[in-house]
């Protein structure tokens, strides 16, 4: 099948080549052409302009978008549009608003543009185990992409149909928030394993909660991973940056009611993560000191604006 791969970052270049590699034809773009020139010698057909990739495809076209959400990919989808077709496939597969999606997919319905959002999990592991998605949107486009989905997937049930537009891209934003849940919960209790009486060896624990364990997950295999080429982790900052998802989670559960107290908190303690010295910890010691004497350390002046 003939499709474009729009953005080749770290997952877009390795989704072009997996569909490479499953005997598609990939048109590739990025706006630094080196990266498309790179995935040439694969057997990809890069093109230099955006606007170039409409006329490489053949109708009905299916042009993938893997972008960072927000302007970068408006502008993108902004100057193709003008250039496809009715009957055209536009998939926008990163992690953008669901929101965004309901008015873009509305809005290219009525220019005869096939929409889909997909939400796509997998990460630097997907080239080899491929990519989960969950994809919403026009239903007949989702029919026709169908071999795209079955080659980027792993065998089984790797790929599926949400619902109509901004389905994809919300169950995506659930299952980050749930990611976020996840991490912290690990990452709060290997803290409490690094602090024992014990030298106790934090690869070795993540790979046994692996063999059956009701704990066992891909992350934990990650987990065992990383404290195998950094014990302590003494290369790593704390600072945990968060990427959107998880904020968007939250608002949803604000706005329909629906108590998240695990996905909140683990959002908050991602802020928390970029603070080196927070003006509501002085408070608790001021406070502690106060009402029982408790012993204050001492600090290094007001905390910078």
């Amino acid at each position: 099948m003939d499709v474009a791969m729009i953005g080749l970052g770290r997952m877009g270049a390795n989704m072009a080549r997996r569909l490479l590699r499953g005997g598609h034809r990939v048109v590739v773009w990025n706006r630094t052409f080196a990266k498309a020139e790179e995935l040439a010698a694969e057997g990809a057909e890069p093109v230099r302009e955006l606007a170039a990739v409409p006329a490489a495809l053949p109708a009905p076209r299916v042009v993938w978008l893997m972008l960072p959400h927000g302007d970068t990919t408006q502008a993108a989808i902004d100057e193709l549009v003008p250039l496809l077709a009715s009957g055209d496939v536009l998939v926008d597969g990163g992690n953008g608003p669901f929101a965004d999606d309901v008015a873009r997919g509305g809005a290219l319905d009525a220019r005869g543009i096939r929409y889909l959002d997909a939400g796509t999990s997998g990460g630097v592991w997907g080239l080899e185990a491929g990519y989960c998605l969950m994809v919403g949107g026009d239903k007949s486009a989702y029919d026709d992409i169908v071999p795209l989905l079955a080659t980027l997937a792993p065998p089984g049930h790797g790929y599926d149909y949400m619902g109509g537009h901004g389905a994809g891209h919300f169950v995506k934003m659930v299952h980050n928030g749930i990611e976020y849940g996840l991490m912290q919960a690990y990452a709060e209790g290997f803290e409490l394993l690094e602090s024992a009486d014990w030298e106790l060896d934090l690869a070795t624990i993540a790979d046994l909660w692996n063999q059956g364990s009701v704990v066992r997950s891909w992350l934990l295999e990650l987990a065992a991973d990383a404290f195998r080429k950094d014990p302590g982790l003494a290369h790593i900052s704390g600072y945990v940056e968060d990427t959107g998802e998880g904020r968007w989670t939250v608002e949803q559960a604000i706005a329909r009611g629906v108590p998240m107290p695990v996905i909140a908190s683990s959002l908050f303690m991602r802020f928390r993560s970029r603070q080196q010295d927070t003006f509501s910890g002085k408070v608790l010691a001021a406070l502690r000191n106060e009402f029982g004497g408790h012993a204050v350390q001492a600090g290094g002046g007001a905390p910078e604006r």
